[in-house]
């Protein structure tokens, strides 16, 4: 019995990519071979990825960087719009401007992103769209008014760009992690850990890997029938929503 062909080198584009969530998803594409593109705004992208230089709040900066990303890898046919920001503080202390940088680099800049890619996914008639928003979207955070509205406004985002595009075999879909060890959760004290944990009911926290593999998973072959899903990456946290 013959090996089956290894499936052909990809174009992926990964915003946010040089640390936490974003790096190993990139990390993971680059593994199975795929051509990687990480965007960032101070650079740091993982060896073998093309670093790329974008803020995603500025719509030159997103057309220059995927200009630089289709000169180097051609079409981007999978797109995981993770870069976000916080800006965390209880609503009547929230100003205009803690709520407008969190919407426009979370859901605009997602918006952007998946306007610019679709017009290379609509030529070939197929591509993958994933957008990384968060369990907060699904549940609510008290502090995070800006930052749950942020991410729940990706689900309807990703169901009508499905509903979209669907015709041209382009998938979109939602991944919504929720607490995951990274530099942000190791700065917590062990009182506020156990507390997070105890919530969880796996009492655990998820591993940027695990979130990784769910990405790959919905841009590979296995979830071709799958589009317009909002899949939970939470240990069980936001089960029901």
């Amino acid at each position: 019995m013959s090996d089956a062909p290894a499936p052909e080198p990809r174009s992926v584009l990964v915003t946010g990519g040089n640390r936490g969530i974003g790096r190993a998803i990139a990390e993971a594409f680059l593994a199975q071979g795929d051509r990687v593109a990480v965007t960032t705004r101070s650079g740091g992208a993982p060896e073998g990825a093309l670093d790329v230089r974008c803020d995603v709040t500025d719509p030159e900066a997103v057309e220059a960087a995927f200009a630089q990303i289709e000169g180097a890898h051609g079409p981007v046919e999978v797109l995981v719009a993770n870069a976000g920001i916080t800006a965390d503080t209880l609503l009547l202390r929230m100003s205009e401007d803690d709520w407008s940088s969190v919407l426009d680099t979370n859901l605009t800049g997602s918006f952007r992103l998946a306007k610019r890619a679709s017009k290379g996914m609509l030529r070939l008639r197929r591509g993958r769209i994933v957008l990384i928003s968060s369990v907060v979207g699904m549940l609510g955070s008290a502090g995070q008014v800006n930052y749950a509205a942020s991410k729940a406004g990706l689900v309807g985002m990703a169901r009508s760009i499905a509903r979209e595009l669907g015709s041209r075999s382009i998938t979109a879909n939602v991944v919504a992690p929720g607490f995951i060890e990274t530099d942000m959760t190791a700065v917590l004290s062990d009182e506020q850990k156990d507390t997070i944990k105890s919530q969880v009911p796996l009492q655990r926290y998820g591993t940027c890997e695990e979130v990784a593999s769910t990405v790959l998973w919905l841009t590979g072959p296995g979830a071709t029938y799958v589009t317009g899903a909002v899949i939970p990456v939470d240990g069980g946290l936001g089960m029901g929503h």
